[in-house]
């Protein structure tokens, strides 16, 4: 809890508890603040918040004060959203007043600064997003097909001869090889190495540290910034290490592709292409924060897609049956799916829309920010609130989505089969001039290895040394940035001619 972290400072916090409440004065504004519950002086609603898991308490708030909620932590405004229609109307037709980020002080302290998720809308924001651009945008995104499918058909290779303890590792081997050969031009395959294992302790220490919920201690209280991280315990104390892996992850990979290319051994990769050519909008610093928040962004996020895809699979058969059928119908059985079959295939892009609705990875997306008041339905939007659209709220509205709770693609199609919308739409890659630049790689590469997983494997649950079933509780994990809490199940192969094809091109290689 944030006040049991504040009280364990000792004397000076609560003497500066004490001055910050005289001084606090109840705010007035031209017209109500969205409903939302009753907060305490200074302290606001921290003490009634899962810190762990703060999007259950703001869906349980939302079916009691509203689809457009307020809550104040240690004195800063919080606007949740829990309605599409709303996140729509504010995030994107009103983009201007919503496009940048509040100030979080704990993603600054561990070294973070660099961001792009989190930088406020300005300049080096559109220099940062005309990289992603450059090298993300849905026709390039599509030239790298090749690379998607080598990539997974090695992850199919590898669950196929995987124990259950294994299946994040290759997950997350799969994401994170495929998004460095893009960015680096390495080819990791099969193995962790260094940087990737950098880059998840990085992430681990980041997507606990960066919520503005956790970060409101030290927006109240400046003084604490002056304090030895250990101070705080937990992830705080790990501030000092992430600054260190932060410089580490940022110079040796562009270091590593500099001396390729001096040697002539460098790959293609958004790096080398970088430095090869003269660039007048960007210097190298910002090539450095771009390219690692391409490889973070896209290592953990697409490992939970995955991860609950494979957690869907094992849930429920019959969704898993239908695609294979889907897929058996439309590929020769000693192909495999590509991106051109996709058009042929629309369960299996449902299956993928469902999986970012069922579990988002992501369950309150990253805070946008007023720049200037607003009014929205009669409520008053305050200058510098933070604003964040609850997606767990939006995946689970009974009136978009009936029977929420349950993993079912056939909401994503109408009754004659075809696809509602497009996936680039989805919540869950944000919304406005803040969607994710990344999310036409994400979508590609995400639907190549669901399509080769589906077109070998059959996913089922796993069994004991008594032969018995392992039973499977789907769980989330806590933090920014979700994953399945891990499970256990098997995998058997279901097309030997795929399964052939696939081990004759990695013996090729």
């Amino acid at each position: 809890m944030l006040v049991t972290h504040i009280l364990a400072l000792g004397t000076s916090c609560i003497i500066a508890l004490a001055v910050a409440a005289g001084l606090t004065r109840k705010r007035t504004y031209p017209l109500p603040l969205p409903p939302g519950p009753r907060s305490l002086p200074v302290l606001g609603n921290a003490l009634q918040l899962d810190t762990k898991r703060p999007w259950l308490t703001y869906t349980a708030w939302g079916k009691i004060h509203g689809k457009i909620i307020h809550s104040r932590i240690l004195g800063i405004d919080l606007i949740v959203i829990n309605s599409e229609t709303i996140a729509r109307e504010l995030l994107d037709k009103r983009s201007a007043n919503y496009s940048s980020r509040p100030v979080i002080r704990t993603n600054e302290l561990a070294g973070l600064g660099f961001n792009t998720a989190l930088l406020p809308y300005g300049e080096t924001l559109r220099q940062h997003r005309r990289i992603f651009h450059q090298v993300l945008k849905a026709e390039v995104s599509i030239s790298y097909e090749e690379m998607y499918s080598r990539h997974a058909n090695e992850l199919v290779i590898g669950l196929l001869g995987s124990t259950s303890d294994l299946l994040q590792q290759h997950t997350q081997i799969y994401a994170g090889s495929l998004i460095m050969a893009v960015t680096y031009g390495h080819l990791a395959h099969g193995d962790e190495g260094p940087f990737l294992s950098r880059a998840h302790e990085l992430l681990d220490i980041g997507k606990h540290i960066a919520s503005p919920e956790k970060a409101a201690m030290f927006a109240a209280f400046p003084f604490l910034e002056k304090l030895p991280f250990w101070c705080f315990g937990g992830a705080y104390a790990q501030m000092g290490r992430s600054r260190e892996l932060c410089q580490q992850l940022l110079n040796e990979p562009l270091n590593e592709v500099k001396a390729q290319m001096a040697n002539g051994t460098a790959s293609r990769s958004l790096v080398a292409d970088f430095l090869s050519q003269a660039h007048d909008d960007a210097d190298e610093d910002t090539m450095k924060a771009v390219a690692l928040m391409i490889y973070m962004a896209g290592i953990d996020t697409s490992a939970s897609a995955l991860q609950t895809f494979l957690l869907a699979m094992v849930l429920y058969p019959d969704v898993q049956a239908r695609a294979r059928a889907e897929i058996d119908q439309a590929v020769k059985h000693d192909k495999m799916p590509c991106l051109a079959d996709r058009a042929s295939l629309p369960y299996l892009d449902a299956i993928l829309r469902e999986v970012l609705r069922w579990y988002p990875v992501a369950p309150l997306g990253v805070p946008h920010t007023a720049s200037n008041d607003d009014v929205y339905g009669g409520y008053f939007i305050p200058k510098d609130a933070v604003v964040m659209v609850n997606q767990w709220a939006l995946s689970r509205d009974e009136d978009m989505f009936p029977d929420a709770s349950r993993f079912d693609p056939s909401r994503h199609l109408t009754v004659d089969g075809k696809l509602k919308d497009s996936i680039a739409n989805h919540f869950a890659f944000g919304h406005g001039r803040r969607i994710c630049p990344g999310r036409w790689f994400a979508e590609n590469s995400l639907w190549i290895a669901v399509a080769a997983i589906l077109a070998v494997l059959h996913i089922d649950y796993a069994k004991d040394s008594n032969g018995d079933r392992i039973e499977v509780k789907p769980e989330l994990s806590t933090g920014m940035v979700t994953h399945p809490e891990p499970f256990h199940c098997s995998f058997e192969s279901t097309n030997p001619a795929r399964e052939g094809f696939l081990r004759a091109m990695m013996n090729s290689k």
